[in-house]
Parts: structure tokens; C-alpha cells; sequence
């Protein structure tokens, strides 16, 4: 067992709080950029956003260093960063001013939909995620 297994429930805690964090802002500033408001652009929230995802990927990659591979064997953590890159090239998508409000709408939803199925893959530690408990 590796002796930084001893940070393994801070690292946890911090990079689960950042997901939380990270999900809830965005969902947050896509609302408010669906009803054309204007602080979800400002630079405070942006880069308050940038801080998050950068505490919430270090956080990954601190805890995927630490744990065992063979934890990750059946696919779940490679199914979970694929998402993860989907997720945020989305929302950085749907900020685009250059899209209408119908597209922009779409973009926010399959991002937050894939936020939501990385968030079942974590718990369920499988890359199906909430399609397991959906179809047993």
C-alpha cells in the first residue's frame, strides 16, 4: 500500500466537493446565459470556474496516482474522463456567443447530462453509471 494512501479521504473530499462545486456553477451560469443575463460572461465567475475545474482535475489526478490500477480494470475511470472532456467541451460550447438560444440550449443540456452520468460512473465505480441501476 503506498504511504500516500494516508491522503486518500482529503484528496477525496476536496476533488468530490470540487465536482459538486463545478456541476452547480455551471449549471448556474447556463441558466443565466439561457435567460441572457449578462453575469454569467464576467470575469469573476469565469475565472472562478477555471479555479474549480482546476482544483477538481488535480484533485483526479492526485487520486488516480494514489489508488491501485487494478481498481480501474473494467473501463469506469477511462468511460469517466472521456465525459469529463465532453462535458467541458460542451459548456465551453454553449458559451459561445455565435450560437442561437435553441443550440445553446442543447449544448447546456448534453453537457449537464453528461456531468450527471460521470457523477453515476464515480459511484458506481462501472462505465455504464446510471445505466445499470436504469436497466436492472
Amino acid at each position: 500500500m503506498s504511504a500516500m494512501m494516508v491522503f486518500y479521504p482529503d484528496i477525496k473530499l476536496v476533488h468530490v466537493a470540487a465536482a459538486m462545486t463545478s456541476g452547480t456553477l455551471f449549471a448556474l451560469r447556463a441558466l443565466g446565459l439561457l435567460a441572457n443575463m449578462r453575469w454569467p460572461r464576467a470575469a469573476l465567475v469565469r475565472y472562478t470556474s477555471y479555479t474549480v475545474d482546476t482544483v477538481l482535475l488535480t484533485g483526479a489526478m492526485m487520486l488516480l496516482t494514489i489508488l491501485p490500477a487494478g481498481m480501474f480494470a473494467n473501463g469506469w475511470l477511462f468511460a469517466k474522463i472521456v465525459l469529463v472532456f465532453a462535458y467541458v467541451g460542451l459548456g465551453i460550447a454553449a458559451f459561445r456567443p455565435s450560437h442561437g438560444r435553441a443550440t445553446r440550449a442543447m449544448l447546456v443540456v448534453a453537457a449537464l447530462l453528461c456531468f450527471l452520468q460521470v457523477y453515476g460512473i464515480a459511484r458506481a465505480h462501472d462505465p455504464w453509471g446510471w445505466l445499470l441501476w436504469l436497466a436492472g
